[in-house]
């Protein structure tokens, strides 16, 4: 397996979810998030107790957005065709089989990359049933 390129070290900002306004208050309000449409002196930003919203100032750094922990984009992959794609990108992709491929075209697509040296990030996915 190729190591990732160097980049920044990766920091979330915001692990929690952004909650619904008034969702802890009534049961019919879901959690999702939404914008809350009421008076802003009711919404004053540092006024304790308040959720916290989502902000631009939460956003991930643009070099190191949708880097895996391992330092790798992901591709997702449904057979050994889409597999070829990463030939040449095998330091800064890595290959996600998706969860419709059955447990026979995984073991095969997991001989093939493991022949072109590509990361896969979910290798053990369906083939504990068959251990």
């Amino acid at each position: 397996m190729a190591s990732s390129l160097p980049h920044p070290k990766i920091v979330k900002k915001h692990t929690k979810k952004f909650k619904r306004h008034h969702s802890d208050r009534y049961h019919r309000v879901g959690e999702s998030w939404r914008k809350q449409k009421v008076l802003t002196l009711l919404l004053e930003e540092d006024s304790e107790g308040n959720i916290s919203e989502p902000k631009i100032g939460y956003g991930s750094n643009n070099k190191t957005k949708f880097l895996t922990p391992s330092g790798h984009k992901t591709l997702l992959i449904a057979n050994v065709k889409d597999l070829e794609l990463l030939t040449m990108h095998t330091k800064s992709y890595a290959a996600e089989i998706a969860h419709n491929v059955s447990s026979k075209n995984r073991v095969t697509i997991l001989s093939r990359a493991k022949a072109l040296g590509v990361k896969i990030t979910n290798p053990k996915g369906r083939l504990a049933l068959e251990a």
